[in-house]
């Protein structure tokens, strides 16, 4: 193991250690304990915030619990602890606030991990796949908890239906990719809403209901408030130390990178500086949420989560704000309240498409934001809440859009 993964397994032990405490600070060992084991049985569909279903502390605690998992996985198999693999825990670990949950996510790693063993592969070759798919996990929940059969048959059977879409989502991640040729970052999202199209019309023809309902905190107590700010400023103490003096020339040569798919900060400029900008992007998102009033509650605290995976991945200051400023004009512009749901989660998840602005210029990252925010806000009923990465699919979708548009007019210059 390298010496700055060594380092960076201590910063997100620390981060794991921070959620415990905190679960503890709100619910107690006895209510977080309780909370956890409600958010197993519990549906996990778009919007189910784990913080009003499992209480502050037993959300806490499923997030801590699935950093671990997930931590252990990458180290079973033998995977470098680098971009990819930061991104891929933060963003597990802020979903485990809103939708995902032990239960629900270890089919979709152990169906792909059949379908690596079918390939004839090493299952570190598909260990993204496996951590990011758990985006499917409420397909698993749906058909246990809310097919309105029960019993431990209907348990079993999500089991199996959760494996089974995770065998089969590395054949469709290839494909989806070559779709928005690597400028929607989030591109197991885009793979995940595809499959929950034909999964939803599946529990549609066997009169399931799956409708779109929220469940949303409107009134988050002081240590969800305090999280993210805190792990920010963690994050950019531990960056800054990690680069000492080549901090600010390795910031200036990150800004030069569009982001796009594959972007590795850590690998291709420094640890210290792809950690400084995580916690540079979640203090700055933050200090947004709290200027316009949001609810800082279970799902944006897991955007904000992403978002600071992903700086390690492809995010930073230069790619990122037109996609924010693109949705807070099409909010603007149709009516639409800045701290509502929906607005809210676009603005912070609308930066997957910040290779777009990257690549293209500030822009075509506006007008991406803007096509996002309209776009996402049909797109899970699509699918029914079956695919956690709503802002994926739909930034897929605008992704390929954009891609197809630039590609023709170039295509027209040429000519």
């Amino acid at each position: 193991m390298l010496a700055y993964e060594k380092n960076v397994y201590r910063l997100l032990f620390i981060c794991i250690g921070v959620f415990l405490l905190f679960a503890l600070l709100a619910d107690g060992i006895a209510g977080s304990a309780h909370g956890f084991l409600t958010l197993q049985l519990h549906a996990a569909r778009l919007i189910n915030d784990y913080t009003v279903v499992g209480s502050s502390g037993g959300a806490l605690l499923n997030a801590a619990v699935m950093g671990l998992l997930s931590l252990g996985l990458i180290k079973l198999s033998g995977v470098r602890l680098s971009g990819p693999t930061v991104a891929a825990t933060l963003t597990i670990m802020g979903f485990s606030l809103f939708g995902k949950t032990p239960l629900n996510a270890l089919p979709i790693v152990l169906g792909v991990f059949l379908a690596s063993r079918l390939a004839h592969k090493p299952f570190r070759s598909y260990l993204l796949m496996a951590l990011f798919g758990t985006a499917l996990g409420p397909l698993v929940s749906f058909i246990a908890f809310e097919s309105g059969i029960g019993g431990l048959g209907m348990i079993i059977l999500g089991i199996v239906a959760g494996a089974i879409a995770g065998f089969i989502l590395p054949a469709l991640a290839m494909a989806m990719l070559r779709m928005h040729e690597g400028f929607n970052l989030y591109n197991i999202g885009l793979t995940c809403g595809f499959f929950g199209l034909f999964a939803a019309s599946v529990l549609e023809g066997a009169r399931r209901d799956v409708s779109i309902t929220i469940i949303w905190n409107s009134e988050p107590r002081l240590e969800l408030i305090l999280l993210v700010p805190l792990l920010s400023l963690l994050f950019i103490i531990w960056g800054a130390v990690s680069d000492g003096r080549k901090l600010g020339k390795n910031l200036k040569a990150m800004l030069k990178l569009s982001g796009r798919l594959p972007s590795d900060f850590m690998e291709s400029i420094s640890p210290g500086s792809a950690l400084f900008n995580a916690g540079a992007l979640g203090l700055v998102g933050s200090a947004y949420l709290m200027l316009i009033g949001a609810d800082i509650n279970g799902p944006v605290i897991g955007s904000l989560l992403t978002v600071m995976g992903f700086a390690t991945f492809g995010k930073h200051a230069r790619n990122t704000w037109p996609l924010a400023v693109g949705v807070i004009l099409a909010t603007l512009l149709f009516g639409k309240s800045l701290t509502a749901p929906g607005p809210v989660l676009a603005l912070l998840f609308a930066t997957t498409l910040a290779p777009l602005a990257g690549e293209f210029g500030p822009l075509v990252g506006i007008a991406a934001g803007f096509v996002h925010l309209l776009v996402v806000e049909r797109s899970a009923a699509w699918h029914g809440g079956l695919d956690l990465y709503n802002n994926g699919f739909a930034g897929g979708l605008t992704a390929t859009l954009f891609v197809a548009l630039i590609q023709w007019v170039k295509a027209i210059k040429n000519q």
